[in-house]
């Protein structure tokens, strides 16, 4: 008999009981989280004055080598809560006056979210949700969320399948990806913004360019903006910043140059990108990581 324990949330489809056993993500059944604040660096239309009321939670299905949260998603880091509790937290970040609730590395517990935000909407909250992904997502999964999530904030790390091995351990990364977006486009249409700029209802596909990966960065903007044009919103991000030294993979000790960015941004308006982010400065000199201390857990 089928166990329906099993989990097949992500793409690795581990089939693991996780009420008994660790999966693939790193974590078992119960919810994780290892922080929950009012969060300013997101994108403008996100964080608005404000900030977004950012929930991290603890582990993560894909697991990137030059992962940017790497304490939390290797599930070192973070405090178990209930699904009452996390639909508590998403009513106190509201009344601190985020203008949305920001779900970060959800997809391993999308099932508990699902849950979190019925019984939180029954108590008040009426704020968007955003559903903050590495984009390596199950369309089956996704679809569950329809009614639940409003603003899709995904990546689209790779369009080279070579990359998405080497860096992801994840080869079927770019059709994954594609299949998930096709499905988050699906939900949402076209982006909605208030009278104040921020986003209620869309999607913001985000590219975190890595050094010596232009081609790929390209290949990434290439794709979503012919298929999908000014039905979303391009983020462009130049932050990569080597968290440790990779004696197997030299290329990312280094910083994206200057030039390797402005070089995709220039790609990006050539080809008539017109809704879009950029990154502006030396944004890996500055910290966009905010301590996992379980502040607000």
């Amino acid at each position: 008999m089928k166990n329906t324990d099993n989990c097949m949330l992500c793409p690795r489809k581990c089939n693991i009981d996780r009420t008994k056993k660790i999966g693939l993500c790193g974590m078992p059944k119960d919810i994780y989280c290892a922080r929950a604040a009012l969060h300013f660096w997101e994108e403008p239309c996100i964080s608005g004055e404000r900030g977004s009321g950012t929930v991290f939670f603890t582990g993560c299905p894909l697991k990137c080598i030059y992962c940017q949260n790497i304490d939390i998603a290797k599930g070192s880091i973070g405090k178990r809560i209930s699904v009452n509790r996390l639909a508590e937290i998403f009513i106190e970040l509201q009344n601190k006056g985020a203008h949305n609730i920001n779900l970060v590395t959800p997809t391993h517990y999308s099932d508990a979210i699902i849950k979190a935000v019925n019984i939180a909407r029954e108590k008040g909250l009426d704020i968007p949700i955003v559903y903050n992904t590495s984009g390596y997502e199950n369309v089956k999964a996704l679809k569950a969320l329809e009614g639940i999530v409003d603003i899709y904030l995904t990546d689209i790390k790779y369009m080279d399948s070579s990359l998405a091995l080497k860096y992801s351990n994840a080869k079927n990364y770019p059709d994954i990806a594609k299949a998930a977006l096709d499905e988050m486009m699906r939900q949402t249409g076209s982006p909605v913004f208030d009278s104040h700029g921020i986003m209620k209802r869309g999607v913001i596909v985000r590219h975190l360019l890595l050094p010596n990966c232009l081609e790929n960065g390209k290949a990434v903007v290439k794709y979503v903006y012919e298929k999908y044009g000014d039905l979303l919103y391009i983020s462009l991000m130049n932050q990569y910043t080597p968290i440790k030294h990779f004696e197997k993979f030299p290329e990312l000790n280094n910083k994206v140059g200057k030039e390797e960015y402005d070089a995709l941004v220039d790609y990006a308006l050539s080809i008539g990108v017109e809704n879009g982010f950029i990154q502006e400065g030396d944004t890996a000199e500055e910290s966009f990581i905010p301590p996992f201390d379980c502040e607000g857990v």
